[in-house]
């Protein structure tokens, strides 16, 4: 039996200005863009696997921040390059203070059928404390034209957990995204990655965190709420109106799917296409590499032919279990116990 076709991820490394809670790579120097754009091409076409694929995702840094039309060559490259279902989940992460109404038009035009907005907060102080571009009015505009635009699969980003923010202020946040009944939601807890801004800001006492127990109850109350409004509450940080808005491509991450990463920085995990054993006996190998973090070094790497590959690892029996059990845990779908049978 065969396994499930994989997710293409693609990583856009640039950001008009990086957040101090983001532990991501990105650079802030746009005109290396074009460049960049021609590399993601060419890396796509010395790709060593090729299987089917039925999402193309879009992260960074800010994917947005690109035009259109070089979302259009990287989109048209995948598909030259890869065997892409017909109803394939096409997601690209939006930034509000990137993009306008005529943008997500053209988004549209271009194959993307699917938005995840990044409005982490409709307040503009908590707003500004996360280093955001946006304001609250912008992340409402940007909603509202996503919608115009025609687009009916909307998920947003929302971040609890900030500092002296309380239960009612996050429930706000919560009414005003449910205003626009979109899709799908991702609440997340604000982390202090180490080495980033906000973690040296903590450190340095320039504010005081948001202790275990007020942030244990912000999680709790958001499942309750979102419940009790109609959200499945599929995987720790997610929600979804329906089974069919769960997003496809992160769960192939929970559940071990194949997904290959194309772009500075961008992880890759490849399983057999078949659990069948391999011509020697053994079964087929899972592996995971990951490329080099430097957009120069990226671009100059695939230009004089190589791959921009920084290292590998090959999964043993043991890590694929854990690893299995863990993500499992992240969902409600649970572990699947026959799986190592």
């Amino acid at each position: 039996m065969c396994v499930e076709p994989a997710g293409i991820y693609i990583h856009i490394p640039f950001c008009i200005r990086k957040c101090p809670y983001c532990d991501f790579y990105s650079i802030s120097d746009l005109s290396l863009s074009d460049a960049f754009t021609a590399a993601l091409q060419k890396e796509m076409q010395m790709a060593e696997f090729s299987f089917p694929a039925d999402t193309i995702y879009f992260g960074g840094g800010t994917p947005s921040v690109l035009d259109p039309d070089q979302i259009d060559r990287i989109i048209r490259a995948a598909y030259q390059c890869f065997s892409i279902a017909d109803q394939a989940e096409i997601t690209i992460e939006v930034n509000p203070g990137t993009v306008n109404f005529e943008k997500l038009q053209i988004y549209r035009k271009i194959g993307i059928n699917r938005l995840n907005i990044g409005v982490q907060s409709f307040q503009d102080e908590h707003l500004r404390f996360l280093g955001r571009i946006h304001s609250g009015d912008e992340a409402k505009c940007a909603i509202a034209w996503a919608q115009k635009a025609g687009f009916d699969n909307i998920g947003l980003d929302l971040i609890y957990g900030l500092p002296g923010q309380s239960e009612d202020i996050w429930i706000s946040d919560l009414e005003t995204a449910l205003e626009s009944a979109p899709a799908h939601l991702s609440c997340y807890m604000l982390t202090y990655p180490k080495g980033t801004p906000i973690e040296k800001q903590s450190k340095a006492g320039l504010f005081y965190p948001s202790d275990d127990k007020t942030v244990s109850s912000l999680f709790l109350k958001t499942g309750e709420y979102l419940s009790r409004h109609g959200y499945l509450h599929y995987e720790i940080s997610n929600f979804a109106r329906s089974d069919a808005l769960m997003s496809r491509h992160n769960r192939k991450y929970w559940n071990d799917v194949s997904y290959p990463g194309f772009g500075p920085s961008a992880h890759s995990f490849i399983r057999p296409l078949t659990p069948a054993l391999s011509p020697t006996g053994e079964r087929e190998k899972f592996e995971r590499f990951w490329n080099i973090r430097s957009v120069k070094q990226y671009i100059q790497r695939i230009d004089a032919g190589k791959r921009p590959t920084a290292g590998r690892e090959e999964l043993t029996r043991e890590q694929q279990m854990m690893e299995a059990i863990y993500l499992g845990l992240r969902q409600k779908q649970g572990i699947d116990i026959v799986r190592f049978d």
